[in-house]
Parts: structure tokens; sequence; C-alpha cells
């Protein structure tokens, strides 16, 4: 059985353009999960971690690790577009792979409403007399002109503002230690205080720590839905995505271990602009200026850009097997000079403006959390499921592999799962129910399934 990025062994013909490389997608993942992200929400963290910031990142890392390794071994035997839709499709079941899906969309369609909304509301900020809807369209405007013009234009735009973030933070980390080490300001010294706090480490802490951490990471996904735009996708996009999700777990904690030094009293600490005060007392208030535009740049331009970029992908990837009523024969079109999924692209573009002017910022992180967490988990079981009981792969590496990391996985992300509160479950089990009856229309009972599935050679 032959083990290669081409789409052919899938029952699938390669209409997308091959032209990402390993650095390509591994900054990819990093600006999707935002590498300055603890900036806009550094404050709220440290206040419910108890000036704990950098050990809650920590437990993150440890947390979504088992997850990133479930998806190298999917992306490795099956390198194509659809992430866990794909992966869970071909690991457990067509079907549970369609409702996989299904939950995935609710993470995937609804982020870049989410990342709008939180950009356009900065803007606001920034220029009270400016309507809201407006910088939402204009954002909407310039990413979605990217991702159609081509997955090479993303991937350059990318690396402008992967450039612009690093700068940046290298900024905030030598003005805060500067502030510290050298005019003696907050801790005065390096502290171990931000890692760790005797009296407060128990099992209670540590659970709450990996509620906020694994939902602080959601984004490291994004990477497999560009495995059929890739070169070497069964190699390249495992190790990115796992490389991109420790690399930016090293910089969520140092940014706010910095932070932490630089203002270790909580009582002083305004949980809505913390970092940004902190910069302030590093560097001044131009810096704090800085941060802010560097922010909407960040989340308006990149993060959007990439979860627009991610969404479109899944929405193609289950279009061209027929399984979305309605809307499969358009959004599986490619673009015949771009080779893009471009209808699908411009129609999460117009969805994120509707979304973003009739929701809050509180009711579509709901819808976001639910759905991903919940399509981990089946993730996780489809690695047990297709290597250790369909391949029967055995031995001590196998069953660390196979069946103690995916469970790792599976309980973790069943914790942070159970702790949602109860207007998430509503709106998530009804986004399910939906998902069930869809499947069951489509698939005629749950007995069809796509063409593509049954014609692979890699089932």
């Amino acid at each position: 059985m032959s083990n290669t990025g081409s789409t052919d062994n899938f029952g699938y013909s390669q209409e997308l353009k091959r032209e990402l490389s390993f650095k390509d997608v591994f900054v990819y993942g990093m600006l999707f999960m935002v590498v300055i992200a603890p900036m806009s929400i550094y404050g709220y963290i440290s206040k419910d971690s108890h000036m704990m910031a950098p050990f809650v990142y920590f437990v993150g890392i440890c947390a979504m690790f088992f997850t990133a390794l479930s998806y190298m071994k999917m992306s490795n035997r099956f390198p194509i577009a659809g992430s866990v839709y794909a992966y869970v499709q071909r690991g457990l079941n067509h079907h549970v792979g369609f409702i996989a899906g299904w939950l995935i969309l609710l993470d995937y369609v609804f982020v870049p409403a989410l990342l709008y909304l939180l950009t356009a509301n900065w803007c606001v900020e920034l220029f009270p007399a400016t309507p809201r809807w407006l910088w939402v369209i204009v954002f909407v405007g310039i990413n979605t002109l990217i991702n159609v013009r081509g997955i090479t234009y993303t991937a350059r735009a990318d690396w402008i503002m992967f450039y612009v973030e690093a700068v940046v933070l290298a900024l905030f980390i030598g003005f805060g230690l500067n502030y510290v080490l050298g005019e003696g300001g907050g801790t005065g010294q390096l502290v171990m205080d931000p890692l760790y706090r005797p009296g407060e480490m128990n099992l209670q802490f540590i659970g709450l720590a990996c509620t906020i951490a694994c939902l602080s990471f959601l984004g490291f996904d994004g990477i497999s839905t560009l495995a059929e735009e890739t070169h070497r996708p069964e190699v390249t996009i495992g190790r990115a995505t796992m490389a991109a999700l420790l690399c930016i777990g090293f910089l969520f904690m140092l940014q706010t271990y910095v932070a932490t030094i630089i203002q270790p009293d909580m009582s002083r600490m305004n949980p809505d602009t913390a970092f940004f005060d902190a910069a302030e007392l590093a560097a001044g208030d131009w810096f704090r200026k800085v941060l802010l535009v560097v922010n909407i740049l960040a989340v308006g331009i990149a993060n959007t850009m990439n979860a627009q970029a991610a969404t479109s992908r899944v929405l193609y990837g289950m279009s061209r097997d027929n399984v979305l009523p309605g809307v499969s024969g358009l959004f599986r079109k490619v673009h015949p000079r771009f080779q893009t999924p471009y209808i699908a692209t411009i129609a999460v573009g117009i969805f994120s403006i509707l979304v973003a002017e009739l929701s809050t910022v509180e009711d579509l992180a709901r819808l976001v959390n639910f759905g991903a967490l919940t399509s981990f988990i089946l993730l996780n079981l489809a690695v047990y499921n297709f290597f250790w009981r369909r391949e029967k792969m055995r031995g001590g590496k196998a069953l660390l592999n196979y069946v103690i990391c995916p469970f790792c996985g599976v309980l973790i992300l069943g914790y942070v799962w159970l702790s949602f509160d109860s207007m998430t479950q509503i709106v998530g089990f009804s986004w399910l129910a939906v998902g069930l009856v869809i499947g069951y229309v489509k698939s005629k009972g749950y007995k069809v399934v796509p063409e593509a599935f049954r014609k692979s050679d890699m089932v």
C-alpha cells in the first residue's frame, strides 16, 4: 500500500496547487494560533491562575501534545484536505467522519467571524467615530482577496506578519528584561513565582489551568487543511503541526513570564489591559500603542486570513464528497487560474460579515470551543481504532503511540469538555442534532458512502 502524498490513492484528483514548504505551513500554524495571542487575554488568565500564566501555557502544551501526536499519525497516513473530517472518516467510519467534520465546522465557520468581531472592536476603540461593520468589511475584503488569489499569496502575507509579530515580541522581551534587571522595576530579578507558587498547586488548580490552556491552543490543527497544497504532506504536515505547537507554547510562556515579572502585583492589574499596561511600564505609552496596532493586524489579517483559508479547505473537502446539503456543488469549485476553492472562500467571508454583525464575542466563543474539542476527541479515538484495531499494530511502541497517547488525549479533552457551561452544551448538542439529521438524509439512512471513499485503496 503506497504511502505518498498523491490524492489519487484516496479516490480524488489533484485540483489544488502544491506550493507550500515546511516553513510555510509552520508559519501558517504559528500565525493561526497568533504568536502574540496572550497579549489580549493575559489579564484574565493571570487572575484565574494566581499570576501563574506561564504555568497555564505549560499545561496547555502538555494537554494538546497528545492530540498533536494524533494529527501527526493521521496526516502521515492520509495526507489529504479535510483535516479531522478526513481522518475520522478513514480511521473510524465515514458517517462518524461526517459528524466530526460537521462539529469542526462549528469551530471553523464561526472562528473567522469571532476574529473579525474582535478586530473591529479594537479598531472602534482606536477610532471611536467609525462604525464596527465598516472594519469587518474592510478586513474581510483584504483577506478574501489574498486567499482567492492563491495559497502563495497567503504564505507571503503570513511571512510579513510573522516578522512583524516576531520583532514586536522581541522588543517587548528586551524592554521588559531591561526594566526588571537593568532598572530594578517589577520583581527586580528573575523569579520562579510565575512558574510555581508553593501552596497553590493541587489537582483542582491544574484542572482549571488545563481548561483555560486547551482553549488557548485551538488552531494548531489548521495546518492539516493545507495537505493538498503542500509538498510531501505525509511528512511535512505532521512535523509542522508538532513544531508549531511546541514553539508557540514556548513563546506564550516567555512573553507572559516577562509580563508577570514587570507587574507582579495582581491588585494593580486591570484584566482588560494588563499586558499593554506592562508594556507601558517597561517602555512607555508609545510602545503600548504599537502593541495595540500590531495586535489588530495580527488578528485582523494574519489570524483571520489563515482561519478563512482553513475553513474553505474543510468545506471543499466535505463538498467534493457531496455531504453538505445544497452547497456541495458550489463549495467544491476550484478557480481555474488560481487553483483555490474560491466559492467557499468568498462564502466564508460573506457569512463572517453577517455573523459578526448579529452576534457577540461571548456567543461565538461558546460555539467555537464545543465543536473543536468534540472533534478532537473523535480524532484520538480514530487513531486507536485505525492503527491498533484495524491495522493490528502491536509492540511496546505501538501501545504507546496508538493506545496510551490517544486515550491520554481523550481524557484531557473530556475533562475540559465536561467543564463547559450549560449554554455551550445546549448550543453544541443542537448543532450536533442538526448534523445527525443531515447525515442521515444525505447517506440515505447512513448506508451510502462517497464514491471516493469506496474506490480508495487506503480505506
